[in-house]
């Protein structure tokens, strides 16, 4: 309880932080008075991925998480204030991704364009949360048809913004989309290498949900779509019982969750007289490094499910 009231009376003193900054860095039109460049403030580096490119030269994108970095559980620090105020354009998952910032983007909407990419996909094409169908699911980013929709939301946003570069965002873009469907392609013949009954995903929370409706995978997540969820000894029984029924032999841990959810699969499948291995790691909510293949979307997902395939086939 005390915990959750110093986050809140961090959020009361970011949001005057924010409003007695208030926010000099764009014109009237919301274009840059001080830079040709359009500057971008993302939260969660997928997104930072579409912008750098989408945008290119006529972009400077900065991402307030990092690899490692939770969002469910992110609380903006000081830094933040900074690359905000100074953003021409801010982008952000939404859909209750960044629980702790919801405030903070509502008083940021007054003062520019501030975009929640994951709302820009047809409500028909989200999932729920099995604890609470009232909320969808925000891990988008894991159906690449999905995330399409997302390059549309950034694409139309720095057109609005800048039009005199509308024809390169426009090539930029369908460029971007190109490389998704053929990575969706590279997916599918990937996925397929793993026998049907193999293809159960265990990992840490509900990330996976999306990539198991869209490539046919039973996904078992210990805790909820929040990493905030926590675990109780029947959650790892039940998956146990899964990993015993399927004879499943790996299940994998999440760059940015903890390892004592999975470490607790794996010692209680050992109990059961079932041998399981952690299979590897996989990029859920963050990716990976700057400047690596896993620090981009695509290397990302290929990471993931390279790595899937070679524990389950």
């Amino acid at each position: 309880m005390l915990k959750k009231v110093f986050f809140s009376l961090l959020s009361i003193v970011f949001l005057v932080s924010l409003v007695a900054c208030g926010s000099n860095s764009t014109n009237g039109e919301g274009t840059s008075e001080s830079s040709e460049s359009i500057k971008v403030a993302t939260t969660i580096a997928q997104i930072q991925d579409i912008v750098k490119n989408v945008g290119g030269e006529n972009v400077e994108v900065s991402s307030l998480m990092g690899p490692g970095t939770d969002p469910h559980t992110y609380n903006a620090v000081q830094g933040d204030i900074e690359k905000l105020n100074n953003a021409d354009v801010i982008f952000y998952n939404g859909l209750h991704l960044e629980g702790q910032m919801g405030e903070i983007f509502e008083k940021m909407k007054e003062q520019k364009p501030t975009i929640a990419v994951g709302e820009n996909i047809p409500e028909n094409q989200l999932l729920s949360d099995p604890e609470d169908p009232s909320i969808h699911d925000p891990h988008v980013w894991f159906s690449v048809e999905n995330w399409k929709y997302a390059v549309e939301a950034v694409r139309d946003e720095l057109i609005d913004l800048d039009k005199a570069n509308e024809e390169s965002y426009t090539a930029n873009a369908n460029a971007y989309l190109n490389a998704l469907t053929e990575l969706e392609g590279y997916i599918k013949e990937k996925a397929a290498e793993i026998p049907e009954e193999s293809r159960v995903l265990v990992t840490a929370h509900d990330a996976f949900n999306y990539f198991g409706e869209e490539y046919g995978f039973d996904v078992v997540g210990l805790q909820g779509i929040s990493t905030e969820s926590d675990f109780s000894v029947s959650d790892v029984q039940k998956i146990v019982d899964t990993l015993v029924d399927r004879d499943i032999k790996g299940v994998f841990v999440e760059s940015s969750v903890n390892e004592r959810s999975i470490n607790a699969v794996v010692e209680g499948a050992k109990e059961a007289g079932h041998e399981v291995s952690i299979g590897g790691e996989l990029y859920s909510d963050a990716m990976g490094e700057a400047g690596t293949e896993e620090g981009t979307y695509v290397g990302m997902f290929k990471h993931n499910i390279d790595t899937i395939v070679d524990a389950l086939k």
